[in-house]
């Protein structure tokens, strides 16, 4: 292991999205840091992990500086290149009944956590002319019923995305990414007892159907290219055309 390959840590990295960004970073050379709250099966070619609980970072700082501890002791001369704030919670219910507990649980591992991580990394991230991204959401800008907490958390992380850029002047780039439908075993299985099917999904986005998780990670991995070198408080919308779609019933 050379002291010159770049490095990146990803949150979320054992779900089926962050298993193609790991698989995607390690293909163009990166050493990754992978991070999530599950040990990672064999499936996923992981050399370096630390099992971390984004809410419990946010809300026991001890937890949080022994993490990123954990962390650091990875990174030759203290230079990171990329962090991936890909891990999120999605909990779904009205506003009748969203309780306290999952707008917290929403907001501190949506939305805190992507920040209080940008923020202990940033010195290791200039030092390495590192870049952030951000993963966002189509529904930070377009959304539907149920998804009152989803919806604003990613809002409101694009939001920190593009001011964060501004606040961090030039010590590292920082975007996000707005994917619309992702086709993972998750959202597979959420079909299973509906009247609308993944084919119906499909069909209504005008690329004619949703993306591939490993879409989705070539999109950061761009965003941490040299060919992205002045883009910079962006968030870019990978949707396959559907966010340009007023879904009226036909008339």
């Amino acid at each position: 292991m050379g002291n010159n390959e770049p490095w990146v840590v990803i949150t979320g990295a054992c779900g089926d999205i962050g298993q193609a960004r790991v698989k995607a970073f390690l293909a163009k050379g990166y050493q990754v840091i992978a991070t999530d709250i599950i040990p990672p099966d064999e499936n996923t070619p992981i050399e370096h992990f630390v099992q971390a609980d984004l809410q419990k970072s946010v809300t026991d700082e001890n937890y949080a500086e022994e993490t990123f501890q954990k962390i650091r002791s990875f990174l030759p001369k203290n230079k990171l290149n990329a962090l991936i704030n890909n891990a999120a919670v999605q909990i779904l219910c009205s506003s009748e009944i969203l309780t306290r507990t999952n707008w917290l649980e929403t907001l501190n591992v949506n939305l805190l956590a992507p920040f209080f991580w940008s923020q202990a990394l940033l010195p290791e991230l200039e030092a390495g002319n590192g870049s952030i991204v951000n993963i966002s959401s189509i529904h930070a800008n377009l959304t539907k019923a149920d998804f009152v907490a989803y919806a604003t958390s990613k809002a409101a992380l694009s939001a920190m995305t593009r001011h964060m850029a501004v606040d961090t002047k030039r010590k590292v780039r920082i975007n996000a990414v707005e994917p619309a439908a992702v086709a993972t075993k998750m959202l597979e299985q959420g079909f299973a007892d509906s009247q609308l099917s993944l084919e119906d999904l499909e069909r209504l986005h005008p690329i004619g159907r949703i993306a591939s998780p490993a879409e989705i990670a070539n999109a950061a991995l761009f965003l941490c290219s040299i060919d992205a070198s002045f883009i910079h408080g962006s968030c870019i919308t990978v949707s396959g055309g559907i966010h340009n779609c007023l879904l009226d019933p036909v008339l």
